[in-house]
């Protein structure tokens, strides 16, 4: 970065829970962490656009704090080791989030920027982003707080649109915002399209932190003072920052929308042409694939006969379709989901009949990630339950023990340690160790390739919160655990 150059700071939004790509994406696994599109996750395609590019400073990353494993194993994945993370203690929409990073950003430099993207979109041209991403700095060097708007090829009645004003510069390439629209029905985004002047709401921005936070406290104070203050009396956990959470909480629920753009008389667009997507649909993923000449495509193990502007996402075995005209087709270990493409949008009502019926399938992925590796439920019965455990090469788990179940670990694969009431034992294939009831154990992978187990579960209760944490390397703590899915 030039040292005469403000310091360019990414800020890359990962709090969302994606339920309109059910049942691919769920809460305890959103969109953002999935692999929809070659081999890097949506996160991990935002900040590969940022990460090593000179202009730019370290990204903060700001997270949901359940999703922090996550991040940092995807940031590894990817050898981006120098981004910094902030924990938000609860999802209270975009402006506090977004003041998370303003103040800790404006902390050590008030004269920064900061480039504001969500992290579950897709970016097609960098090269053109960069080049909106200049303009805008140029822009805001002036005071203003640029949004980039997205010229629509369709009545889309999904996003929010920003109309346009007057041209800020020569060039036109950037204008004030005249007025912020809410998602508007069919007939009106149709209006818009044909008059022009009309842009998608991108929900990505860029403007100096202090400027940001100059008008936060004056429209949004509420917002202002509990963010400041939680930020104040955080505290360091393991390279991550933690807000303090009953004070955070304090803080209403708001977008950056509607507390600070549409009020403050600083905000700019650009009509940004770096090709955008927010992946906010099966539909919108399905136009981000390569379809045949009948305008078919699919992902995973998918064959397809005589379709026609069909989408198939095979999650976990073949899926096969014959005859079928534009529908989405999507399965997973434990749910499949048929819909015609032009009611993608309609799986979050999916959804709500599945919390309401209090259905797992709403929220919990059929294999659910921890820390140290994951654990998939293989066969359930009235009084005992079976797991495919598998454990990452280094990682452990805590020291914990169990009030109603005894459990049976068969290893398939790999090496184990595991210690039961401070005897430890070195396992490796077709060998076993029984864990009694109320005995205190741990297990761990000391080799170089992931461990495999099977693990038979037998008791009275096999609830997912019958584990007394002991000991933890994740810093996770007892009370964090009475919820917690079993180790």
């Amino acid at each position: 970065m030039n040292k005469h150059m403000k310091p360019l700071h990414p800020v890359i939004l990962c709090g969302g829970s994606g339920t309109r790509l059910w049942p691919a994406s769920r809460k305890d696994l959103p969109k953002q962490f999935l692999t929809l599109l070659g081999d890097e996750s949506l996160f991990q395609k935002t900040v590969s656009a940022v990460a090593k590019h000179r202009r730019y400073a370290p990204p903060v990353i700001v997270a949901n704090a359940d999703y922090r494993f996550m991040v940092e194993q995807q940031l590894e994945q990817i050898g981006v080791r120098d981004a910094r993370i902030i924990l938000e203690p609860d999802a209270r929409n975009t402006a506090p989030a977004i003041a998370l990073a303003a103040i800790v950003v404006a902390g050590e430099n008030p004269d920064a920027l900061a480039l504001v993207m969500p992290s579950d979109h897709l970016i097609s041209n960098h090269d053109a982003f960069h080049d909106n991403v200049a303009t805008a700095v140029e822009a805001a060097a002036s005071g203003g707080l640029l949004t980039f708007g997205i010229n629509p090829d369709r009545p889309e009645t999904g996003y929010g649109y920003i109309r346009a004003g007057e041209a800020i510069d020569a060039k036109a390439a950037v204008r004030s915002v005249e007025r912020f629209i809410e998602k508007p029905n069919r007939e009106r985004a149709e209006w818009m399209l044909e008059t022009g002047g009309h842009y998608w709401n991108s929900g990505m921005f860029l403007f100096p932190v202090s400027e940001f936070l100059d008008e936060l406290a004056i429209h949004e104070p509420r917002v202002f003072a509990a963010v400041f203050e939680a930020i104040d009396n955080g505290e360091s956990r393991r390279g991550a920052f933690a807000p303090h959470p009953e004070i955070f909480a304090r803080s209403p629920r708001i977008s950056i929308d509607y507390a600070v753009m549409e009020k403050t008389r600083r905000a700019m667009v650009i009509p940004a042409g770096f090709g955008w997507s927010d992946i906010g649909s099966w539909t919108a993923l399905a136009d981000a694939h390569d379809a045949d000449d009948r305008g078919n495509a699919g992902s995973g193990d998918a064959l397809m006969e005589d379709c026609e502007g069909t989408f198939v996402h095979a999650g976990s075995r073949l899926v096969t379709a014959v005859g079928v005209r534009d529908h989405v087709v999507v399965e997973t270990a434990d749910a499949v989901l048929v819909a015609p493409r032009d009611r993608a949008q309609d799986v979050k009502a999916i959804v709500e009949t599945l919390k309401a019926a209090d259905r797992p399938e709403a929220e919990v992925q059929a294999k659910v990630r921890r820390p140290w590796g994951t654990y998939q439920g293989v066969h359930l019965g009235e009084s005992h339950q079976v797991k495919h455990i598998v454990v990452d090469p280094g990682q452990k788990l805590s020291l914990q023990y169990h009030h109603h179940r005894s459990e049976h670990w068969v290893v398939v694969a790999g090496e184990a340690e595991v210690s039961v009431n401070g005897e430890t034992r070195f396992l490796t294939a077709n060998e076993s160790v029984h864990i009694p009831k109320l005995a205190t154990h741990r297990l761990f992978n000391p080799g170089g390739r992931p461990l495999h187990l099977i693990e038979v579960q037998c008791g009275d209760y096999l609830g997912e919160d019958d584990i007394v944490r002991i000991e933890d390397d994740y810093g996770r703590t007892v009370s964090e655990s009475t919820m917690a899915a079993a180790e």
